[in-house]
Protein backbone atom coordinates (compact mmCIF):
# COMPACT_ATOMS: atom_id res chain seq x y z
CA UNK A 1 0.00 0.00 0.00
CA UNK A 2 2.85 2.43 0.69
CA UNK A 3 4.25 1.55 -2.78
CA UNK A 4 1.03 2.33 -4.42
CA UNK A 5 0.84 5.63 -2.70
CA UNK A 6 4.88 6.26 -3.40
CA UNK A 7 4.92 6.35 -6.81
CA UNK A 8 1.58 8.17 -7.13
CA UNK A 9 3.10 11.37 -5.84
CA UNK A 10 4.84 11.71 -9.68
CA UNK A 11 0.83 11.94 -10.69
CA UNK A 12 -0.01 14.57 -8.43
CA UNK A 13 0.12 18.70 -9.02
CA UNK A 14 -0.25 21.55 -6.61
CA UNK A 15 -0.77 21.55 -3.24
CA UNK A 16 -1.42 17.97 -3.17
CA UNK A 17 1.92 17.20 -4.63
CA UNK A 18 3.19 19.12 -1.53
CA UNK A 19 0.81 17.50 0.87
CA UNK A 20 2.04 14.24 -0.61
CA UNK A 21 5.66 14.33 -0.92
CA UNK A 22 6.05 15.39 2.95
CA UNK A 23 4.00 12.75 4.11
CA UNK A 24 6.44 10.36 2.30
CA UNK A 25 9.61 9.48 2.27
CA UNK A 26 10.76 9.77 -1.52
CA UNK A 27 13.19 7.24 -3.48
CA UNK A 28 15.23 7.06 -6.42
CA UNK A 29 13.71 5.37 -9.87
CA UNK A 30 13.77 1.72 -9.02
CA UNK A 31 15.39 -0.93 -11.93
CA UNK A 32 12.87 -3.70 -12.21
CA UNK A 33 13.30 -7.14 -13.36
CA UNK A 34 12.29 -7.76 -17.19
CA UNK A 35 11.58 -11.25 -16.93
CA UNK A 36 10.27 -13.68 -14.27
CA UNK A 37 12.37 -15.23 -11.99
CA UNK A 38 12.72 -18.94 -11.82
CA UNK A 39 13.84 -19.05 -8.20
CA UNK A 40 14.44 -23.00 -8.50
CA UNK A 41 16.95 -22.54 -10.80
CA UNK A 42 18.17 -19.27 -8.59
CA UNK A 43 18.92 -22.05 -5.75
CA UNK A 44 20.67 -24.58 -7.74
CA UNK A 45 23.10 -21.82 -8.50
CA UNK A 46 23.22 -20.63 -4.85
CA UNK A 47 23.67 -23.72 -3.52
CA UNK A 48 26.48 -24.76 -6.02
CA UNK A 49 28.33 -21.34 -4.80
CA UNK A 50 28.58 -22.12 -1.27
CA UNK A 51 28.78 -25.92 -1.62
CA UNK A 52 32.26 -25.14 -4.02
CA UNK A 53 33.42 -22.31 -1.28
CA UNK A 54 33.24 -24.79 1.53
CA UNK A 55 35.31 -27.67 0.11
CA UNK A 56 37.93 -24.95 -0.85
CA UNK A 57 37.39 -23.80 2.71
CA UNK A 58 38.06 -27.25 4.16
CA UNK A 59 37.73 -25.89 7.58
CA UNK A 60 33.80 -27.14 8.47
CA UNK A 61 33.08 -23.41 7.95
CA UNK A 62 30.39 -22.20 5.17
CA UNK A 63 28.48 -19.33 3.71
CA UNK A 64 25.43 -20.35 4.77
CA UNK A 65 25.48 -18.23 8.36
CA UNK A 66 26.74 -15.53 6.29
CA UNK A 67 24.08 -15.36 3.87
CA UNK A 68 21.33 -15.35 6.80
CA UNK A 69 23.28 -12.19 8.14
CA UNK A 70 23.34 -10.49 4.52
CA UNK A 71 19.52 -10.33 4.67
CA UNK A 72 19.14 -9.89 8.24
CA UNK A 73 21.47 -6.79 7.84
CA UNK A 74 19.66 -5.87 4.23
CA UNK A 75 16.20 -6.00 6.01
CA UNK A 76 16.54 -4.89 9.55
CA UNK A 77 16.70 -1.19 9.33
CA UNK A 78 13.34 -1.01 8.47
CA UNK A 79 10.84 1.39 11.01
CA UNK A 80 7.31 0.91 10.86
CA UNK A 81 6.91 4.29 12.26
CA UNK A 82 7.97 5.75 8.71
CA UNK A 83 7.86 2.43 6.26
CA UNK A 84 11.75 3.38 5.58
CA UNK A 85 14.55 1.04 5.59
CA UNK A 86 13.89 -2.58 4.92
CA UNK A 87 15.22 -5.08 2.15
CA UNK A 88 14.01 -3.30 -1.05
CA UNK A 89 16.37 -1.47 -3.31
CA UNK A 90 19.24 -3.31 -2.73
CA UNK A 91 20.87 -0.80 -1.56
CA UNK A 92 23.78 -2.24 0.95
CA UNK A 93 25.83 -2.03 -2.63
CA UNK A 94 26.60 1.13 -1.89
CA UNK A 95 27.73 3.59 0.64
CA UNK A 96 26.85 4.12 3.73
CA UNK A 97 24.87 1.11 3.58
CA UNK A 98 28.33 -1.01 2.11
CA UNK A 99 30.45 0.18 4.51
CA UNK A 100 29.07 1.08 8.31
CA UNK A 101 30.80 -0.91 10.77
CA UNK A 102 27.01 -3.67 11.64
CA UNK A 103 27.55 -4.33 8.12
CA UNK A 104 31.73 -5.70 8.35
CA UNK A 105 32.51 -8.56 6.33
CA UNK A 106 29.39 -8.63 4.19
CA UNK A 107 30.90 -7.97 1.08
CA UNK A 108 32.24 -11.84 1.40
CA UNK A 109 28.67 -12.55 0.58
CA UNK A 110 27.75 -9.82 -1.59
CA UNK A 111 30.54 -10.64 -4.43
CA UNK A 112 30.60 -14.69 -4.17
CA UNK A 113 26.78 -13.53 -5.02
CA UNK A 114 28.00 -11.90 -8.14
CA UNK A 115 28.23 -14.71 -10.21
CA UNK A 116 24.41 -15.85 -9.38
CA UNK A 117 22.96 -12.21 -10.25
CA UNK A 118 25.16 -12.26 -13.67
CA UNK A 119 23.50 -15.78 -14.54
CA UNK A 120 20.03 -14.83 -13.51
CA UNK A 121 19.90 -11.03 -14.02
CA UNK A 122 16.31 -10.92 -14.12
CA UNK A 123 16.56 -11.01 -10.51
CA UNK A 124 17.41 -7.85 -8.50
CA UNK A 125 20.09 -7.96 -5.90
CA UNK A 126 17.17 -7.02 -3.36
CA UNK A 127 15.67 -10.21 -3.83
CA UNK A 128 19.43 -12.09 -4.44
CA UNK A 129 20.23 -10.61 -1.09
CA UNK A 130 17.17 -11.89 0.90
CA UNK A 131 16.59 -15.30 -1.64
CA UNK A 132 20.10 -16.50 -0.78
CA UNK A 133 19.45 -16.69 3.05
CA UNK A 134 16.07 -18.33 2.58
CA UNK A 135 18.16 -20.98 0.77
CA UNK A 136 20.83 -21.21 3.54
CA UNK A 137 17.73 -21.77 6.05
CA UNK A 138 16.46 -24.70 3.93
CA UNK A 139 19.43 -26.17 2.79
CA UNK A 140 20.71 -26.53 6.47
CA UNK A 141 17.61 -28.17 7.68
CA UNK A 142 15.42 -25.83 8.44
CA UNK A 143 11.79 -24.97 7.72
CA UNK A 144 10.15 -23.73 5.09
CA UNK A 145 10.62 -19.74 4.44
CA UNK A 146 7.64 -18.24 3.27
CA UNK A 147 9.12 -16.03 0.40
CA UNK A 148 7.83 -13.62 -2.62
CA UNK A 149 10.43 -12.01 -5.18
CA UNK A 150 9.08 -8.59 -6.30
CA UNK A 151 11.54 -6.35 -4.75
CA UNK A 152 13.15 -3.70 -7.07
CA UNK A 153 16.78 -1.90 -7.48
CA UNK A 154 17.49 1.38 -6.36
CA UNK A 155 20.78 2.82 -8.11
CA UNK A 156 22.24 4.60 -5.08
CA UNK A 157 22.10 4.35 -1.54
CA UNK A 158 20.67 7.72 -0.93
CA UNK A 159 17.61 6.63 0.86
CA UNK A 160 19.51 4.34 3.29
CA UNK A 161 18.24 4.63 6.58
CA UNK A 162 20.72 6.65 9.08
CA UNK A 163 23.09 4.00 10.76
CA UNK A 164 22.34 2.12 13.99
CA UNK A 165 19.05 1.05 13.49
CA UNK A 166 21.05 -2.69 13.50
CA UNK A 167 21.53 -4.33 16.93
CA UNK A 168 24.87 -4.25 18.85
CA UNK A 169 25.63 -7.28 20.61
CA UNK A 170 26.43 -5.21 23.81
CA UNK A 171 25.30 -2.32 25.42
CA UNK A 172 27.27 -2.64 28.14
CA UNK A 173 25.36 -3.69 31.05
CA UNK A 174 22.54 -6.42 30.60
CA UNK A 175 19.99 -4.25 31.35
CA UNK A 176 20.60 -1.96 28.59
CA UNK A 177 21.45 -4.57 26.38
CA UNK A 178 17.69 -6.26 26.52
CA UNK A 179 16.77 -2.86 26.18
CA UNK A 180 18.21 -2.08 22.95
CA UNK A 181 17.25 -5.82 21.94
CA UNK A 182 13.55 -4.80 22.01
CA UNK A 183 13.78 -1.54 20.93
CA UNK A 184 15.77 -2.54 17.54
CA UNK A 185 13.63 -5.19 17.39
CA UNK A 186 9.98 -3.45 18.24
CA UNK A 187 11.00 -0.28 15.93
CA UNK A 188 10.47 -3.37 13.32
CA UNK A 189 7.55 -4.18 14.69
CA UNK A 190 7.69 -7.28 16.52
CA UNK A 191 7.26 -8.68 19.39
CA UNK A 192 8.84 -10.52 22.33
CA UNK A 193 8.05 -14.48 20.93
CA UNK A 194 9.18 -13.07 17.52
CA UNK A 195 12.67 -11.87 18.89
CA UNK A 196 13.14 -14.62 20.70
CA UNK A 197 12.62 -17.24 17.26
CA UNK A 198 14.85 -14.97 15.24
CA UNK A 199 17.13 -15.01 17.42
CA UNK A 200 17.64 -19.02 16.68
CA UNK A 201 19.54 -18.49 13.70
CA UNK A 202 22.58 -18.26 15.70
CA UNK A 203 22.53 -22.16 15.47
CA UNK A 204 24.26 -21.56 11.95
CA UNK A 205 27.45 -19.59 11.50
CA UNK A 206 29.93 -18.35 13.81
CA UNK A 207 31.83 -14.43 14.51
CA UNK A 208 35.00 -13.32 13.21
CA UNK A 209 37.56 -11.15 14.65
CA UNK A 210 37.95 -9.40 11.83
CA UNK A 211 34.88 -8.12 11.10
CA UNK A 212 32.94 -7.87 14.70
CA UNK A 213 35.54 -8.47 16.56
CA UNK A 214 34.00 -11.34 18.42
CA UNK A 215 35.20 -15.11 17.80
CA UNK A 216 33.58 -18.72 17.50
CA UNK A 217 30.14 -20.47 16.81
CA UNK A 218 27.45 -20.32 18.87
CA UNK A 219 26.84 -24.08 18.48
CA UNK A 220 29.18 -27.63 18.02
CA UNK A 221 27.30 -28.16 14.29
CA UNK A 222 26.93 -24.44 12.36
CA UNK A 223 26.09 -25.58 9.00
CA UNK A 224 22.55 -27.11 10.91
CA UNK A 225 19.52 -25.55 11.44
CA UNK A 226 18.03 -26.60 14.53
CA UNK A 227 17.30 -25.60 18.10
CA UNK A 228 20.45 -26.05 19.66
CA UNK A 229 21.32 -22.90 20.05
CA UNK A 230 18.64 -22.77 22.85
CA UNK A 231 19.50 -25.71 24.91
CA UNK A 232 22.79 -24.51 24.44
CA UNK A 233 21.93 -21.14 25.90
CA UNK A 234 20.14 -22.82 28.87
CA UNK A 235 22.34 -26.08 29.78
CA UNK A 236 25.24 -25.13 29.61
CA UNK A 237 27.45 -22.18 32.07
CA UNK A 238 28.35 -19.58 29.90
CA UNK A 239 31.56 -17.48 31.71
CA UNK A 240 33.07 -14.24 30.93
CA UNK A 241 35.82 -14.82 28.11
CA UNK A 242 39.63 -13.94 29.05
CA UNK A 243 42.29 -16.31 27.03
CA UNK A 244 42.31 -17.35 23.17
CA UNK A 245 45.25 -19.59 22.18
CA UNK A 246 46.92 -18.99 25.38
CA UNK A 247 46.78 -15.64 25.02
CA UNK A 248 45.07 -12.87 27.07
CA UNK A 249 41.74 -12.26 25.27
CA UNK A 250 41.71 -8.39 23.88
CA UNK A 251 38.54 -8.69 21.84
CA UNK A 252 35.07 -7.40 23.40
CA UNK A 253 33.77 -9.26 25.83
CA UNK A 254 31.87 -12.32 25.17
CA UNK A 255 31.06 -15.80 27.33
CA UNK A 256 32.08 -19.44 26.28
CA UNK A 257 30.97 -22.73 27.84
CA UNK A 258 33.22 -24.92 29.30
CA UNK A 259 34.84 -25.88 26.49
CA UNK A 260 36.07 -22.76 25.53
CA UNK A 261 34.80 -23.50 22.20
CA UNK A 262 31.60 -21.79 21.96
CA UNK A 263 30.55 -18.81 22.33
CA UNK A 264 27.54 -16.53 23.23
CA UNK A 265 27.43 -12.65 23.29
CA UNK A 266 25.86 -10.48 25.48
CA UNK A 267 23.01 -10.03 23.21
CA UNK A 268 22.75 -13.95 23.28
CA UNK A 269 22.29 -14.28 26.85
CA UNK A 270 19.88 -11.44 27.40
CA UNK A 271 17.24 -13.97 26.46
CA UNK A 272 17.66 -16.10 29.42
CA UNK A 273 18.20 -12.70 31.67
CA UNK A 274 15.12 -11.42 30.68
CA UNK A 275 11.99 -13.84 32.26
CA UNK A 276 9.62 -12.68 29.16
CA UNK A 277 12.48 -13.81 26.76
CA UNK A 278 13.33 -16.89 28.31
CA UNK A 279 9.92 -18.67 28.33
CA UNK A 280 10.57 -18.63 24.68
CA UNK A 281 13.77 -20.12 25.23
CA UNK A 282 12.78 -23.05 27.40
CA UNK A 283 9.76 -23.58 24.42
CA UNK A 284 12.00 -24.13 21.51
CA UNK A 285 14.77 -25.99 23.53
CA UNK A 286 11.99 -28.46 24.25
CA UNK A 287 10.22 -28.19 20.90
CA UNK A 288 11.95 -27.84 17.58
CA UNK A 289 8.87 -28.29 15.28
CA UNK A 290 7.52 -25.32 17.76
CA UNK A 291 10.88 -23.40 17.20
CA UNK A 292 10.98 -24.22 13.05
CA UNK A 293 7.14 -22.95 12.80
CA UNK A 294 7.39 -19.65 14.67
CA UNK A 295 10.92 -18.94 13.39
CA UNK A 296 9.45 -19.46 9.26
CA UNK A 297 6.78 -17.13 10.36
CA UNK A 298 9.00 -14.42 11.72
CA UNK A 299 11.87 -14.58 9.23
CA UNK A 300 9.53 -14.30 6.46
CA UNK A 301 7.78 -11.12 7.80
CA UNK A 302 11.06 -10.07 8.44
CA UNK A 303 12.56 -10.16 4.90
CA UNK A 304 9.19 -8.36 3.18
CA UNK A 305 9.46 -5.05 5.39
CA UNK A 306 9.75 -2.48 3.65
CA UNK A 307 9.40 -4.16 0.15
CA UNK A 308 6.72 -4.16 -2.43
CA UNK A 309 6.03 -7.52 -2.00
CA UNK A 310 2.93 -9.56 -0.37
CA UNK A 311 3.59 -11.47 2.27
CA UNK A 312 3.33 -15.28 1.75
CA UNK A 313 1.06 -17.03 3.87
CA UNK A 314 3.50 -19.19 6.01
CA UNK A 315 0.83 -21.57 6.99
CA UNK A 316 0.70 -22.86 3.98
CA UNK A 317 4.22 -24.35 4.68
CA UNK A 318 2.74 -26.46 7.60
Amino acid sequence: MFQAARFSVHRMAGPAAVTALTLYHTYPEPVFAKEAVDLKKVRESIVSMIEQDAEKRRDGTSLYGTMIRLSWHASGTYSKADNTGGSNGGRMRFDPEASIGANAGLKVARDALEPVKAKFPEISYADLYTYASVVAVEECGGPKIPFSAGRVDFDSGETSPPDGRLPDADKGSMVKTVQHVRDVFYRMGFNDQEIVALMGAHALGRCHTDRSGYHGPWTFAENTFSNEYFRLLLEERWSLKTTHNGKPWKGPDQYEDSTGQLMMLPGDLALIADPEFKKYVMAYAADEALFFKDYAKAFGKLLALGAPVPLAAWWKFW
